[in-house]
């Protein structure tokens, strides 16, 4: 019966995953494989049942291709929105750096691999292990079309963990740097670079104001604030703001921008006072959440909540961050809108909005199956190069980029491309497992024959694979581009795609700049990581 368990691959699949899973939770001083040690089970009960006579065994493909869109469709939905807002935003540096580990890993990759004369089928699975980068490994499979890139991602990935973490550890004592001061330097870039949405009261004091109306005086526009409520000297109740509102001499007027807007309100109508504005028995302040697929992709422009609803949207709230509302800013399904409206069309703007963060948070498969058809679709499209060839994206790349590029858009028609955070993280854990079990099981059954022709010298090219990108990074992430070094190593272990990194930079400092750079950067390591892996994987 032992026997006959040992050869049923649907027993197979989930004791892997179970014992894996418990495998992961293991931790030696702070380090731990998680997930990724699925494949360590899968490849010892590959070797078992190799050793045990049972050649013929293995794991459903389909299994593995499943898995495989799954886990890189949500990696990509997740990813998307920050993919492409980080263009905008000061994190260049920070991203060259992240591609540069990548390409410079692949650098080491091929050159250590025609010195000592490794299978490229090998030597990617030891770059993807390297970098500890499981969708790196499901591009090596796809372009190496053999299951030995998985025995080089699991020689290398034990090192590629524990290495990060003792890099980013020894870095800062190595280069003399004082971590206290990195993260003084930090908070000084941060606050001049991304000013905070405050609010200040004033008093219209200035002549030029007076008996003009909020649309005559244009204050959006002049100003980049917004006014949130207005209150008569001798009224004891406030009032929502609307274009036709008339401004006297006197007033109180509540606007909400940035430090430097609120200074050209200060200018406009007057001086900031200690005085409070309260809310009105006839007026309402309060958030809404974009729940209605009708406005989803429509601009604040687009809706004139002012001239429509009596309403002033103060601030905008997506994905924990306030963002200052323009009439250009879209709506994406889930962002959450602050707004000053009359009690009157409270409800109005609930119907509009949609309301719900029961609709928000319920999952649907459509946009993932849809997505994922897109994604083969566009992989399978051939682009020709120079001298007769073509490239194509492939499954992982076609899928990866299909997801990006939808998450983006937000809304086709009648799909919305989102997937709540619990849905995205619960399906791509899901896809994990489902592709690391086959994978590592196919590894597994030739692990003994690969070691015994190589030695243990793959061992020590993927440390050098881990070693070398990040000593050259961080030299010229500091000479160099000079770098924040806490933003340095939160880009170094975003370029590694290093969780188990990022985890050891959260316990050296009490700043967030580990975590935004590494947030910034993963995007990229993880697009570039996939591109260099098809690359060597086809050599």
């Amino acid at each position: 019966m032992f026997y006959t368990l040992l050869k049923s691959d649907y027993v197979a699949l989930f004791a892997i995953i179970a014992f894996g899973i418990l495998l992961g939770k293991i931790s030696v001083k702070g380090v731990s494989f998680g997930l990724s040690a699925v494949i360590f089970v899968a490849m010892f009960y590959g070797y078992l049942t190799n050793a045990l006579g049972f050649d013929d065994f293995q794991i459903p493909g389909i299994i593995q291709k499943v898995g495989l869109l799954l886990f890189i469709f949500t990696i990509g939905m997740q990813a998307g929105p920050s993919f492409f807002e980080a263009f905008k935003s000061q994190g260049s540096k920070l991203i060259i750096l992240a591609i540069v580990s990548v390409v410079v890993g692949g650098i080491v990759t091929f050159a250590l691999g025609v010195a000592f004369d490794v299978d490229f089928k090998i030597a990617v699975g030891l770059l993807t292990g390297a970098l500890t980068s499981t969708p790196g490994l499901a591009a090596a499979i796809e372009s190496s079309q053999s299951p030995l890139a998985s025995i080089g991602y699991g020689i290398a990935y034990p090192f590629g963990v524990i290495g990060v973490i003792l890099f980013v550890k020894l870095a800062p004592k190595f280069f003399g740097v004082k971590v206290e001061d990195e993260e003084r330097k930090y908070e000084e870039e941060a606050n001049a670079g991304t000013p905070e949405l405050m609010n200040k009261n004033f008093i219209v004091t200035n002549d030029n104001v007076d008996g003009k109306s909020i649309g005559e005086l244009n204050i959006r526009f002049m100003t980049k604030a917004n006014v949130s409520r207005v209150m008569e000297p001798n009224n004891n109740e406030s009032k929502p703001p609307t274009k036709e509102t008339i401004l006297h001499k006197g007033d109180l007027v509540k606007a909400v921008g940035t430090q430097e807007a609120l200074k050209r309100v200060e200018l406009l109508l007057g001086e900031v006072t200690d005085k409070k504005i309260p809310r009105s028995g006839l007026h309402e302040i309060r958030w809404f959440v974009v729940s209605s697929r009708n406005i989803v992709g429509k601009s604040l422009g687009e809706l004139d909540l002012h001239n429509n609803y009596l309403a002033t949207v103060t601030r905008v709230r997506r994905a924990g961050l306030d963002l200052t509302p323009r009439p250009s800013t879209k709506l994406r399904f889930g962002d959450k809108i602050l707004i000053s409206s009359t009690k009157g069309n409270v409800e109005g703007l609930t119907e509009l909005f949609g309301d719900s963060i029961k609709m928000v948070e319920t999952p649907s498969f459509l946009p993932v199956a849809l997505g994922i058809i897109v994604g083969v679709l566009l992989g399978k499209i051939e682009i020709p190069l120079f001298g007769g060839t073509s490239f194509s994206l492939g499954l992982t790349g076609g899928v990866l980029m299909a997801a990006l590029g939808l998450s983006r858009l937000g809304k086709t028609g009648p799909i919305i491309w989102h997937l709540p955070s619990n849905a995205n993280a619960l399906l791509r854990q899901f896809g994990l497992l489902l592709f690391l079990t086959p994978v590592g099981v196919g590894a597994g059954s030739k692990l003994v024959a690969t070691i015994s022709e190589y030695g243990f010298q793959l061992f020590g090219i993927g440390a050098l694979i881990t070693l070398v990108p990040m000593l050259i990074v961080t030299l010229l992430g500091h000479f160099v581009f000079k770098v924040n070094f806490l933003s340095l190593m939160g880009a170094l272990t975003g370029g590694m795609t290093s969780t188990p990194g990022l985890s050891a930079m959260d316990n050296m400092t009490e700043s967030d700049a580990p975590q935004v750079a590494y947030a910034t950067v993963y995007p990229f390591a993880l697009v570039a990581i996939i591109i260099v892996a098809q690359i060597i994987g086809g050599l």
